[in-house]
């Protein structure tokens, strides 16, 4: 059959070459088209699948560079042997994601002359093959290293020549097997072992090489991979006055909040929307259709009158709140404490937004030419107008929506939350934040969209970098542990970083609101380290304020429409184990990573039981945590977990440790299966490791 002139397996049949072909590349999303994503520091583990016609060796290499650099950087991709010593084609390398931005990556393979002859040699020798026979193959292993003497002289490669002539000499030296055999241990101990920066076997001289197409590995800040965010409402900050209702309070009275939280252990301090509150058609308490005498409305209702008296919207602060100097003495102070602040955006006004004015084709309108208020039928919200997106005035408006998000980045605020994002069209999104990663790569972008898995999942191929989830309705041990295996064991978690919430200012589950702190701690520990991203909406979180709204899966008094006043020094507050969880987060490598989750069997189906690890070179086991949780908020339960000692690298004939890094308790466990007893509400979080 004819082959097409300008194939590349054409000109290598015609050359009598063999065809070697890269059948699969990964990581990949969408086959190449979106970038996968790493936190900056975290390694990119490539596999190539790579194949060849006939029975020769390949030798294939890892080459990748940031966009920022020219060249190449390689690395030796060896074969991914299996434990029985077989394989499946996959050569496997890694490389560290050193720096935010993108990273392009691809491999590239040829025949390794050096590699076949040797493995073709050595099966001769262990098939039995005579003496003199085997004293005829000799020569071409040594022309092998010959040719590749001239070129490390030619290349002026680290190589040292004389030695590979002194080894090929070995190779034909006369009939002296201890001669051979010498030389061949020489070469095996000095050049076999591939160059850990990417260089070649001895006897290597490609002829044809092939390339592999490119992807590419899309690197956010630490914060994005790893974080754990604490909401605010800064205007609930101040306490009870003197007649004992809840104070409006100021930014600078949230700043003073801000120690308290970092020493929880929390990265993120995020704030719904600060800017300015629209009057017409505010909302009461509880979302009521008219607000009441000094009803502060909802924050997302965005527009009203600014500190100087002036039309605001999204680019100025609530003069409630201290106006624009009190925000930026809040960053400040965040940055004090090591914290980073996360800032709403949502992409809507209130009746009084300055928009409303100065741009008044961007609304959508009704027949009677008034301008539509935001739905979800039957939901109503007469407070808050949708922006329009097309039309003749849409290169406009997503420009101004640009400069809104370049407002807040040049007052010191890289990381954002989005309201609704899946509202908005998709090419919005992709076009607003690859212009703002050009100038702004520590961007990070958390998705809020409780909406359909498949729209989740695109909105972080285009660009968001972290996205609420699920979490919050998966309650039994057979949907946690599904949705935890889609989450971190599939190619979800290539491009999608899910941030585990338990409750929401919109959130409040009948998990939550039935079963009081019980529910609270187990739920808390189980976002905490399933996902190595996770956040709460913390006051009433942390203080079990669970008292559920009648008609609706929210809070009752919500902090959307109404000031409320917290208990900041409430001894029985879930603090204490805010702060020890989140210590043991940042002392556990094993937490920190989306990869190295897995569930256990139990006795008890109350019980769920996983472990994550993070292994490295000098430790079998690495770190390795176990988390046991009793998922019933009512009874103790009790069982057996089973543990694959072997898999985990547990000594599988000796006792091991087991300390529970909650109440420092230390146990000696042998043997896979052993016993757990937990009341309800109680968690073990315990480091395994080898008794010493």
């Amino acid at each position: 059959m004819p082959q097409p002139e300008s194939s590349e397996a054409a000109a290598a049949v015609k050359a009598g070459e063999n065809n070697d072909v890269v059948t699969g590349l990964e990581p990949e999303v969408a086959g190449g088209r979106y970038p996968a994503k790493r936190a900056q520091g975290q390694t990119v583990e490539v596999t190539a699948g790579v194949i060849v016609d006939g029975h020769e060796k390949l030798a294939v290499e890892l080459c990748w560079q940031h966009e920022r650099q020219r060249k190449d950087r390689t690395a030796w991709m060896p074969l991914n042997v299996y434990d029985g010593g077989g394989h499946n084609d996959e050569y496997v390398a890694s490389f560290t994601a050193e720096k935010l931005g993108t990273y392009e990556f691809g491999v590239r393979a040829w025949i390794d002359r050096w590699a076949t002859w040797q493995d073709q040699f050595r099966r001769r020798v262990e098939g039995g093959v005579p003496e003199a026979e085997l004293r005829s193959e000799r020569p071409e292993g040594a022309a092998l290293l010959r040719h590749a003497a001239e070129a490390a002289e030619e290349q002026g490669k680290k190589r040292d020549p004389r030695r590979l002539r002194a080894c090929a000499e070995a190779l034909t030296g006369g009939d002296d097997e201890a001669a051979f055999q010498a030389g061949i241990a020489e070469l095996c101990r000095d050049y076999l072992r591939p160059d850990r920066k990417g260089g070649r076997t001895p006897g290597e001289r490609p002829g044809r090489v092939t390339e592999s197409e490119r992807r590419e590995v899309f690197v956010d800040p630490p914060v994005a991979g790893f974080g754990a965010w604490y909401e605010v409402f800064p205007r609930s900050t101040a306490g009870e006055g003197s007649d004992g209702t809840p104070q409006h309070a100021t930014l600078d009275d949230a700043a003073g909040r801000l120690e308290r939280i970092a020493e929880m252990g929390f990265d993120v301090v995020y704030l719904p929307p600060v800017h300015p509150i629209g009057e017409t058609n505010r909302k009461g308490k509880d979302n009521a259709p008219t607000a009441g005498e000094g009803d502060p409305g909802s924050p997302w209702a965005i527009g009203g009158t600014d500190e100087n008296g002036e039309p605001g919207g999204h680019k100025a602060v609530h003069p409630a709140l201290g106006g624009d100097d009190a925000f930026d003495r809040f960053v400040r102070e965040a940055e004090k404490q090591d914290l980073t602040v996360a800032l709403d955006m949502a992409f809507q006004t209130s009746p009084d937004h300055p928009y409303i004015e100065e741009h008044p084709d961007w609304y959508y309108r009704r027949p009677d030419g008034s301008i539509r208020y935001a739905e979800n039928p039957p939901k109503t919200y007469e407070d808050v107008h949708p922006l329009k997106f097309e039309g003749d005035e849409a290169s406009d408006l997503w420009n101004e929506l640009k400069s809104v998000f370049e407002h807040w980045i040049d007052r010191g605020v890289t990381t954002f939350r989005v309201d609704n994002p899946h509202t908005k069209p998709f090419a919005f999104w992709e076009w607003c934040l690859a212009e703002l990663r050009d100038d702004c790569p520590e961007l990070v972008v958390l998705s809020e969209a409780f909406t359909r898995p498949k729209i989740m999942h695109y909105l972080a191929q285009i660009g968001f970098n972290n996205s609420y989830t699920y979490f919050a309705w998966r309650n039994s041990k057979q949907e946690l542990t599904e949705y935890a295996r889609e989450c971190f064991q599939t190619n979800l978690a290539e491009y999608v970083r899910p941030n585990f919430w338990p409750n929401t200012p919109d959130i409040l589950t009948d998990e939550l609101a039935e079963h009081g702190r019980p529910a609270h701690v187990a739920r808390f520990v189980l976002a905490a380290t399933l996902s190595p991203t996770y956040g709460v909406y913390g006051p009433p979180f942390e203080h079990v304020f669970n008292e559920q709204h009648p008609d609706r899966e929210e809070y009752a008094r919500n902090e959307k429409y109404e000031v409320r006043a917290w208990d900041w020094h409430d001894e029985d507050s879930l603090q204490p184990l805010f702060k020890k969880v989140n210590h043991i987060r940042r002392e556990n490598e094993a937490l920190q990573h989306l990869r190295g989750l897995r569930f256990h069997e139990t006795h008890d189906d109350h019980l769920i039981a996983y472990t994550r690890q993070a292994r490295d070179d000098e430790h079998e086991i690495g770190n390795l945590i176990l988390v046991v949780v009793n998922l019933d908020y009512e009874h103790a339960h009790a069982g057996g977990v089973e543990l694959p000692l072997a898999e985990l690298g547990l000594p599988t004939g000796a006792p091991f440790a087991a300390h529970d890094l909650l109440t420092e308790e230390r146990y000696q466990w042998q043997g896979a299966w052993n016993y757990i007893r937990l009341d309800p509400g109680q968690t073990h979080v315990m480091r395994l490791a080898v008794s010493r």
